[in-house]
């Protein structure tokens, strides 16, 4: 089957799966990242490595065009940046890292992790011009456990994609056909500064849920006037207050900067 990918490394599973089922991408798009919390040099890198072209600029109605000058049969989306295009003659498949209709937006896990729903899930539907609102093709969902964190968020749901995009591409067409309508759903605004910053005076068990909540991501950690941006942060209750205390513990972290000179 000749498709299109649209995405980074956040959920380069899927491009693995339709690579390991025998498809032919066509173009891979993907976006500029930082490179540091989000990547694309894993999806730039099997493109590279198989002769695919790349393109960084936005997907457009020309690239819908070419596609379909190519004979695509079939775009797959899975965590692109920028607003697409749709009314393509292929189906036009987003992935949603969580489950729907009730968790719609951007990026939904850490707001999961931080209770806003109780379980995890992934979600295959059709592209419309609302953002998440398509019907359903395909959706599964997993239990959290008390202690993960956002990369156990992802690693749970990554090991789903496999046997989801083999079931997209041995019935695509009735898939298509028996696709169900979301109905009412909610959507979850993207997460703000407030939501990953902890501060002295929490908890060890307070800081850790937002800590693992944004996981790998840039928290920030507030002592009086004092910031710093945390990644890879942790949160450990006892006697021990440093490098960075808390009522009860303190906060380790993989990578540290300090914001201010306060």
């Amino acid at each position: 089957m000749k498709i299109a990918y649209l995405g980074i490394d956040l959920l380069q599973s899927v491009l693995h799966a339709a690579l390991s089922q025998g498809c032919e991408v066509l173009k891979i798009y993907s976006c500029e990242t930082d490179n540091v919390t989000e990547f694309n040099t894993g999806v730039c890198a099997e493109a590279a490595r198989r002769g695919i072209p790349v393109s960084m600029a936005p997907f457009s109605l020309a690239d819908i065009a070419w596609l379909e000058a190519q004979g695509c049969e079939l775009l797959l989306c899975a965590g692109y940046y920028h607003r697409i295009p749709t009314g393509a003659s292929f189906p036009m498949i987003n992935v949603h890292p969580a489950p729907l209709p009730q968790c719609r937006g951007p990026w939904p896990m850490p707001l999961i992790l931080l209770g806003a729903y109780p379980c995890g899930g992934v979600a295959f539907h059709k592209m419309e011009a609302a953002f998440d609102t398509g019907d359903l093709l395909l959706t599964d969902t997993f239990a959290l456990a008390p202690q993960d964190t956002l990369a156990d968020y992802m690693d749970k749901l990554n090991a789903r994609i496999p046997g989801m995009v083999r079931a997209l591409l041995s019935d695509l067409p009735g898939l298509v056909r028996r696709a169900k309508p979301q109905g009412a759903g909610r959507y979850l605004q993207n997460p703000t500064p407030d939501c990953w910053t902890v501060c002295e005076s929490m908890t060890a068990s307070q800081a850790d849920r937002v800590l693992r909540a944004f996981y790998g991501y840039e928290c920030i950690y507030c002592r009086g006037r004092a910031r710093y941006e945390l990644i890879g942060a942790r949160a450990f209750a006892g006697e021990e207050r440093e490098p960075f205390p808390l009522a009860d513990g303190c906060i380790r972290a993989d990578h540290v900067k300090r914001l201010n000179d306060a």
